[in-house]
């Protein structure tokens, strides 16, 4: 399927690897001009590397920088000022106890989680739909349709940034821009094999091999998503003839979530 994007431009945010990598990779691969961003320079120079050597017709800018600071903003929009498509992606805020957050981490998960995507659609927005062409991509979690108990402040903030996107989604699409979220459950990426794992293997006295089995037998799917399953969700997204889905919040969870809506 030609997607219908080819020469458009777009920022990908934490790019280096995972999730925010394979949307990279869908997108170039579409023949789309990626400027891509995250904090570690080797893991992005590589993954840079490795676009250009799939996608050697488009052109793909590096910026090094934290996304969720107002110099990471500026850096990325100063690389790409006038997006067609933009991917929003940080990682979430740590596992925990309620009880033991302050205001201070709070203000932290707000800030990468919601804040930050909102910041950089309002940066691009009316230019898409000026040009009368946008396709923004949140990637948020499954834990906004079924939150997770010690992920509080990811539970709180991406539910925010939805909550938001709900609304101005309905007033942006008239002019051709979209705005959805994907919703990742449990993909094969380093996060699933994070501190949490480590402690889930320790409180079991098991390794962290066995809870990976086990957490994948209990998915309905038997397995992890692939990224790049992920990735080609994204593009599909942000082709040209995906322009009457907005305000959507799509699960990518291998059939994890048990409702209907």
């Amino acid at each position: 399927m030609d997607l219908g994007i080819s020469g458009r431009r777009a920022i990908v945010c934490a790019a280096s690897k995972g999730l925010g990598r394979a949307c990279a990779i869908a997108l170039a691969n579409e023949g789309v001009h990626v400027t891509i961003t995250a904090r570690g320079a080797e893991a992005l120079a590589k993954t840079a590397a490795d676009i250009r050597k799939a996608s050697p017709k488009v052109t793909v800018t590096e910026v090094v920088g934290d996304i969720t600071t107002p110099a990471g903003r500026e850096a990325a929009l100063k690389a790409c000022p006038d997006p067609d498509i933009l991917v929003n992606n940080a990682g979430g805020p740590p596992p925990g106890d309620f009880r033991n957050w302050n205001r201070d981490d709070w203000i932290k998960a707000i800030d990468a989680n919601m804040l930050t995507p909102i910041e950089l659609i309002k940066a691009t927005v009316d230019g898409m739909m000026a040009r009368k062409f946008g396709r923004i991509v949140n990637i948020t979690s499954a834990a906004v349709k079924a939150p997770i108990d010690i992920l509080g402040l990811s539970n709180g903030a991406r539910s925010g940034l939805t909550g938001f996107v709900a609304g101005i989604a309905r007033k942006t699409v008239i002019n051709n821009v979209t705005i959805n979220g994907l919703l990742p459950g449990p993909f094969d990426t380093d996060r699933v094999r994070g501190p949490m794992l480590e402690a889930a293997a320790k409180a079991q006295g098991i390794s962290p091999d066995e809870v990976l089995k086990q957490r994948m037998k209990a998915n309905p799917a038997g397995r992890f998503g692939d990224p790049e399953e992920f990735g080609l969700a994204c593009a599909f997204l942000c082709g040209a003839k995906a322009g009457f889905i907005t305000g959507q919040n799509i699960l990518l969870d291998g059939g994890a979530y048990p409702g209907t809506m």
